[in-house]
């Protein structure tokens, strides 16, 4: 089976996590705020906060923005449920805003014109979440214009897109934002296993964020509210949780780090294939905007086929071909369904999950298997 993502593992990578295993640190020691500094550094942003995963990042995002009992956040239905179940976490709703057909991004003008609603109604968002879906940045220039006059919160929800660029900055930079979360789960961009961080140019939220992950306590004398007992002396300032990544997963990650301009370059050679390929078929790859992107997903619309997709990906499940479809909305989901969202709601998000599906993309992807991927699909429409 060849499958829809895959993590890229080589001798470099094993060596740095065996050194590890050796060291006398292997929870929180010296390599994480090492690799906080070298994803900052790549990602031009003041401050990073390594965690676990990247749902507790956006968790943590959501506290430090203050989101608690009875505020809104506002994200897409086209997203992992992870992006809205943490505001749920943090006792807020949940609202979702409709994307873009051709890209299935949050829609600006959908959102214009849902802020303009909401205004006059006075049920203003405290925080609205985009997702770069597949790799691709959304508008963020735009998305901040909107939401500016508001003093809406904006965090992106980047666990596809480390890598990608947006305006000539790197997706990261929070230039139009006020945190960024990436992700490191296997079959993303590059990995730690599993783990997650938050990227923000604000030192405040970067502080909150950083005791937050460990039980809401600091050494931080800066922090205290009152002076020190000692070199043993810590404070909890707030009831925190255990979202701390470890050396070990810090020690991949600063590897795989190291190769990240190999691994979206890569990826745009096999997306290029895959789009060259599906000129004049019925293939239609999501349309393209400004900046690079990371290709975590190749996905393709089959608005022709919808009805037969179930066929076709089972077809090509039995060719050995791992497709995927990211991603169900989220407001169908049966436990967001008892939360009161109806299907219908958000028509261009249901249209949209009807005619998608992932190709495997990933960089040790062989060409000589993609161009199998290509024939079995194209032969099969």
């Amino acid at each position: 089976m060849i499958p829809y993502g895959r993590q890229s593992i080589d001798q470099q990578d094993i060596d740095a996590v065996v050194s590890v295993l050796k060291s006398d640190w292997l929870t929180q020691g010296p390599l994480v705020p090492k690799f906080e500094s070298a994803i900052a550094d790549t990602c031009q942003a003041n401050y990073a906060v390594a965690t676990n995963s990247a749902t507790s990042a956006l968790h943590l995002a959501y506290l430090a923005l203050g989101l608690s009992q009875g505020d809104l956040l506002w994200t897409t239905p086209i997203t992992y449920v992870a992006t809205s179940n943490a505001a749920l976490y943090c006792h807020a709703h949940v609202e979702f805003v409709d994307i873009e057909p051709e890209t299935g991004l949050m829609c600006p003008n959908t959102l214009e014109k849902k802020l303009a609603v909401a205004n006059q109604q006075g049920r203003l968002p405290k925080i609205i979440t985009v997702v770069h879906l597949a790799g691709q940045s959304c508008d963020m220039e735009r998305i901040h214009k909107i939401c500016q006059p508001y003093q809406i919160a904006i965090v992106e929800d980047a666990s596809h897109a480390i890598g990608a660029s947006y305006q000539d900055k790197p997706v990261g930079a929070c230039t139009y934002s006020d945190i960024c979360v990436f992700s490191f789960h296997p079959v993303k961009i590059m990995t730690t296993a599993e783990g997650g961080m938050a990227l923000t140019n604000q030192k405040e939220l970067a502080d909150f964020m950083s005791y937050l992950r460990s039980h809401g306590v600091t050494r931080d004398p800066e922090l205290f509210t009152e002076e020190s007992h000692g070199d043993w002396y810590y404070q909890q300032l707030a009831l925190g949780y255990n979202y701390r990544m470890t050396d070990i997963q810090a020690a991949l990650g600063i590897s795989q780090s190291q190769k990240l301009r190999e691994f979206i370059a890569r990826r745009n050679v096999l997306a290029e294939r895959y789009q060259s390929a599906f000129e004049n078929t019925p293939v239609i790859p999501l349309a393209q905007q400004q900046g690079t992107n990371a290709y975590h997903l190749y996905i393709v619309r089959l608005p022709n086929h919808a009805k037969q997709r179930k066929v076709i990906f089972s077809v090509l499940r039995e060719a050995g071909i791992g497709v995927n479809i990211h991603y169900i909305p989220v407001h169908l989901q049966p436990y967001y369904q008892h939360l009161g969202f109806r299907k219908g709601t958000l028509p261009n998000a249901e249209r949209f999950y009807q005619e998608i599906m992932s190709l495997p993309l990933f960089p040790a992807l062989d060409e000589a298997d993609q161009d199998y991927i290509i024939e079995q699909l194209v032969r099969l429409l």
